[in-house]
């Protein structure tokens, strides 16, 4: 496995993602960086002016939660789903709270805003 193939589970802080307006409010969108370690796979939700990130990982079966691309919420919006398995995961800390993985968490990709765009922010402790 080269390291392109890596999956990484973090990213540095600093990075321009997309300015905000290109997520329509109450969306989700798939953001696939390639870097010198490997690749990470994450995605965003936008609520209004703010902005949850999560690592796309499943916590389940370990599964990206989207089949096609940026299909993360239920049909109404309200919800994160993991369109394989059927896992439902609150939009603001990604604590599921139905299906197979109850209690568990998607892991959260820190995110924030700048000048307009999404940015990478730092991990916290």
């Amino acid at each position: 496995m080269s390291d392109a193939d890596t999956r990484l589970f973090a990213t540095p802080a600093g990075v321009r993602l997309c300015p905000i307006d290109q997520i329509a409010d109450g969306k989700a969108r798939n953001f696939v960086l390639q870097m010198r370690a490997g690749r990470f796979h994450g995605f965003a939700v936008r609520d209004g002016d703010q902005v949850a990130g999560f690592v796309d990982q499943c916590p389940h079966a370990g599964l990206p939660l989207a089949q096609q691309l940026d299909d993360y919420l239920t049909p109404d919006g309200s919800h994160i789903r993991c369109s394989w398995h059927g896992a439902i995961f609150r939009r603001d800390d990604g604590v599921c709270v139905g299906g197979p993985c109850v209690g568990q968490r998607l892991t959260p990709w820190p995110l924030a805003i700048a000048d307009g765009w999404i940015v990478t922010a730092a991990q916290s402790d």
